[in-house]
């Protein structure tokens, strides 16, 4: 066996139980593409073992990482590697989600529904009703 045949060899088997952390995110659907991935690794959202990570680490079956986006938060375990992106069922199985943050992310959810609305009252310029009638409660005395 040549050294060239031994040495992709290694690598084949290496890359097997190993893959760059962008990569996993994207095939694991979260998310669209692996820039997007980047960017969110770069900006700090995704922590492997509670450290931040950069774009090239590799992840190996059975470690933890967490991914952040928003106000919710993912945190898992590798169960499996993959360099193609499949459907969402194919997806699930790449990943096992700890009960503590489906709670969480189940309490985050409730509390967001739960509170009011904090956007703007009215939308864009008041009509000419709207308009009126607030002239005519500024004017009063």
């Amino acid at each position: 066996m040549s050294a060239n045949v031994r040495a992709k060899s290694s690598t084949a088997a290496a890359s097997a139980t190993r893959q760059r952390v962008d990569k996993w995110l994207w095939a694991a659907r979260f998310y669209k593409t692996r820039s997007l991935a980047v960017q969110a690794i770069e900006a700090g959202q995704v922590r492997a073992a509670g450290a931040r990570i950069k774009p090239a680490h590799e992840v190996r079956i059975g470690e933890r990482v967490s991914v952040r986006k928003g106000a919710l938060t993912w945190e898992f375990e590798i169960t499996a590697l993959s360099d193609r992106r499949g459907g969402a069922t194919d997806a699930a199985r790449l990943y096992r989600e700890t009960s503590q943050s489906v709670d969480a992310r189940a309490e985050a959810l409730r509390q967001r529904k739960a509170a009011p609305d904090a956007g703007a009252r009215w939308s864009g310029r008041p009509t000419k009703r709207e308009r009126r009638k607030l002239e005519d409660f500024l004017n009063e005395p």
